[in-house]
């Protein structure tokens, strides 16, 4: 049963292309631009994933994923974070922060998409692998 993909995102061209992914798969999807708007359509629309950028204007991510594991309505929702930031100390910082998933920019599309076919099958944050989807080779709005 697909669900509402909210995507934190300031690059229209990944916008563009995860929004056609997701939409052909089912999922519902809404997207932002700036780490800012993401705590209020998180409020507004209740999605059910996030697809966070850490490198996001206004805030970054690691601090939208701070303030995401704090408030109340939005304390178990699951975030993927998908990034050009693949180092090391960044996917520690947001596994600590409480990530459920990270996948690194370029990405298979296949490998995403499995990662939140398992998110939405209840795989748990224990079980997911920071694993880098790095490959060599819908239905949406903006919120």
């Amino acid at each position: 049963m697909p669900g509402r993909i909210l995507i934190a995102e300031d690059e229209p061209f990944i916008v563009e292309s995860l929004m056609f992914l997701l939409g052909r798969q089912g999922y519902e999807t809404a997207a932002v631009g700036d780490g800012l708007s993401v705590m209020k359509s998180i409020d507004e629309w209740q999605p059910h994933l996030l697809i966070l950028d850490v490198m996001l204007p206004e805030m970054n991510g690691f601090d939208v994923l701070r303030h995401i594991r704090v408030q109340r309505s939005s304390t178990d929702l699951p975030v993927m974070v998908l990034t050009a930031k693949g180092q090391d100390a960044d996917r520690l910082r947001m596994a600590e922060l409480g990530a459920n998933a990270f996948i690194t920019k370029p990405f298979s599309n296949s490998d995403l998409l499995d990662q939140i076919a398992g998110m939405f099958a209840g795989v748990t944050a224990d079980d997911v692998k920071f694993e880098d989807a790095s490959s060599t080779s819908g239905r949406g709005r903006s919120v």
